[in-house]
């Protein structure tokens, strides 16, 4: 078995789409759930926008829901809304909604470094 290995620090984003297909058809043949996921309509979105006044956004919240779980990919308020309990509020509306899809878990895949002291002061 030849082969070559190449280690680059540019993006390609064709091989990047080659990867993804290929472990997506792997799932699809060895993963039901995987499967039936992409079917349309299988994932279900959930957005929570919060405005101020002037209609302008100032947080919220963009999820997912599939397979009995919420994926939160982004949850984020703008600073001087913090700390005021709008995050939880917000959260429990996700939350809610998520249930009545049918999500019994959930699980938070965003990225901003300030989201850690909110789930720790909320206990989570």
């Amino acid at each position: 078995m030849n082969f070559n290995i190449k280690i680059t620090l540019e993006k390609s984003q064709e091989f990047a789409y080659f990867l993804y297909e290929k472990i997506k058809e792997f799932n699809n043949e060895h993963s039901i759930h995987h499967l039936e996921a992409r079917k349309k309509g299988a994932v279900k979105p959930i957005q929570i926008i919060v405005t101020d006044e002037n209609e302008k956004w100032i947080g919220g919240i963009d999820a997912e829901v599939y397979w009995d779980w919420m994926e939160i990919a982004n949850f984020w308020i703008k600073e001087e809304y913090r700390g005021k309990g709008l995050g939880g509020l917000i959260l429990e509306k996700a939350e809610n909604m998520a249930k009545t899809l049918g999500a019994k878990k959930a699980l938070l895949t965003t990225f901003d470094f300030q989201a850690r002291t909110f789930y720790e002061s909320k206990g989570y």
